[in-house]
């Protein structure tokens, strides 16, 4: 299966570094979770990955081979994103249909099948179109397209709590039914946490972190109680971030733990979800 690796990446726009030397390889069939701030970066990422942009320094490769000006690789590669690339005129099936023209194989039932369930008529122009509706033509788009790699830049954008839940399911049936990798930029990471299985976190121009998203979680952790008995038990953690009410001190830790290590009566340990971890891995100052 084809692998996308990406070897020393660096992007600056001026004196302003926005990628700093990027390692790190996609591989086939996976779901992957790209978070960061907003300006961490991602879409700069996604849009070098996909030949859209270029690096200042470093190289994107397909096994092993350069993407730059390889039309056999790009066409492996999707990127749906917020930008319109579509002439203003375009109907929803001039989408489908310009997709199947570049990549071939276009899954048409499955794209008539999804434009009914998300109610979308594929007769109308996306300049009529709501931010919602327009997102969804879209997202219906990369789900049928032919590509082995297909990249999501905030592919919820303007979706309302019951399509995002629809756009979920469809995404794993269709994940299951065509195995293919899938990259979720997205900052609704609670919603996307059931989807992913391996999370890159952008932060200051690099990785903070690259990890199964299980191997993760299982290291992260909110240690509560009272504030003295808190600090002392964490004296020798990387305490990322706090939170303090009265007497009662919270604190995020993303590593492993000590087993053999006495838990005060009144420390309470609990596992975070990766909305916290993330908000701790990027708020927080080392204690």
């Amino acid at each position: 299966m084809a692998t996308l690796k990406i070897n020393q990446l660096t992007k600056r726009f001026g004196r302003h570094t926005i990628l700093d030397n990027l390692d790190f390889t996609i591989e086939a069939n996976k779901i992957y979770g790209l978070l960061g701030r907003n300006g961490a970066g991602k879409s700069t990422l996604l849009n070098i990955i996909n030949n859209r942009n270029f690096p200042t320094d470093g190289e994107v490769l397909l096994d092993d081979a350069s993407i730059n000006n390889n039309s056999a690789a790009l066409q492996q590669l999707y990127l749906m994103s917020e930008t319109n690339m579509y002439p203003k005129r375009t109907r929803v099936s001039d989408m489908f249909r310009l997709a199947d023209d570049g990549y071939g194989q276009f899954n048409f039932a499955l794209a008539h099948r999804l434009t009914k369930a998300f109610d979308v008529q594929e007769k109308a122009h996306l300049s009529n179109l709501s931010t919602g509706l327009t997102t969804i033509a879209k997202l219906i788009t990369a789900l049928c397209v032919n590509a082995d790699f297909i990249f999501l830049d905030e592919p919820t954008l303007g979706l309302d709590a019951g399509h995002r839940e629809l756009f979920y399911r469809e995404l794993l049936k269709t994940y299951e039914e065509r195995p293919r990798t899938f990259v979720l930029s997205t900052h609704l990471i609670s919603e996307v946490q059931p989807l992913v299985e391996h999370v890159w976190i952008l932060d200051d121009h690099q990785f903070i972190c690259n990890e199964n998203v299980d191997d993760l979680l299982a290291n992260a952790y909110a240690i509560s109680g009272p504030a003295e008995l808190v600090d002392e038990y964490t004296t020798e953690l990387k305490v990322l971030d706090h939170q303090t009410i009265g007497n009662i001190k919270t604190v995020y830790v993303v590593q492993p733990l000590d087993e053999t290590k006495v838990i005060p009566d009144r420390v309470k340990i609990e596992h975070i979800d990766l909305q916290k971890a993330f908000m701790a891995l990027t708020n927080g100052e080392e204690n």
